[in-house]
């Protein structure tokens, strides 16, 4: 899948909104603002349980990368996540 299509399927997810759970929440890491190295995915099946994280890290812009793009569309299609949430920006680490 390309990179802009993987974008756009998880940008769709994330505009749903909250919708209950299981909830899938993703959160980008990088050491300036403007690259993010490092995705942190956290899947919380129900309220109260405890979230499961897994982290993906490139030396290049993991946004622009197709192949961790097109992985955090089928983590959101296999988990059956009623809730995709998105941090905004880049945190730094």
């Amino acid at each position: 899948m390309n990179v802009d299509k993987a974008k756009k399927r998880i940008a769709k997810q994330v505009k749903k909104g909250f919708k209950g759970y299981p909830q899938l929440s993703l959160a980008y890491f990088g050491k300036t603002s403007d690259i993010a190295t490092e995705v942190v995915v956290t899947f919380t099946f129900a309220e109260g349980a405890e979230p499961q994280e897994q982290k993906f890290v490139s030396e290049n812009d993991v946004r622009e990368d197709e192949t961790i793009q097109s992985v955090l569309v089928k983590i959101i299609d296999r988990a059956g996540a009623n809730s995709v949430l998105e941090t905004d920006g880049v945190s730094i680490i």
